[in-house]
């Protein structure tokens, strides 16, 4: 449902959060999230420039986040980095109110209302508080 560039970004964001504010380079994002480092250099740039990170260059620089985890939700970084895009026309390519679209559509498109709204719920700071053995960074 999601792409693996959105699954990569929110596993950096997730990593930079368990760092507790303490700048994270991208060669730990990568060791630790199992993402390339060229690709996660250029994924921590899009995080950059939409405001989910900030980062910090020199001896001690790194990647912070740009506001504290409880801020943050999974849908701050989907939006930031492939926003989730929406049914808005018909089968045969007509834009459409969504109630002029076909069962199948208004189907897909409820499906997208569940999904942005749990997006928009789930903080970063409640991914990393759920009690589990498995850090949400490890590698599926």
């Amino acid at each position: 449902m999601i792409s693996q560039t959105v699954e990569y970004a929110l596993r950096a964001v997730v990593t930079i959060a368990q760092n507790a504010g303490q700048p994270c380079t991208a060669r730990t994002i990568s060791e630790v999230t199992q993402v390339p480092t060229a690709y996660l250099s250029k994924l921590m740039q899009r995080l950059a420039r939409n405001g989910i990170v900030n980062s910090k260059r020199g001896m001690h620089g790194g990647f912070v986040l740009a506001k504290r985890p409880e801020q943050l939700t999974v849908w701050d970084i989907v939006e930031a980095v492939e926003p989730i895009k929406r049914i808005r026309n018909s089968a045969s390519g007509i834009p459409s109110q969504e109630s002029n679209l076909c069962p199948l559509y208004q189907c897909l498109n409820t499906a997208l209302d569940a999904i942005e709204r749990i997006f928009r719920e789930s903080t970063v700071a409640e991914l990393l508080s759920r009690p589990n053995d498995v850090k949400p960074t490890s590698a599926v």
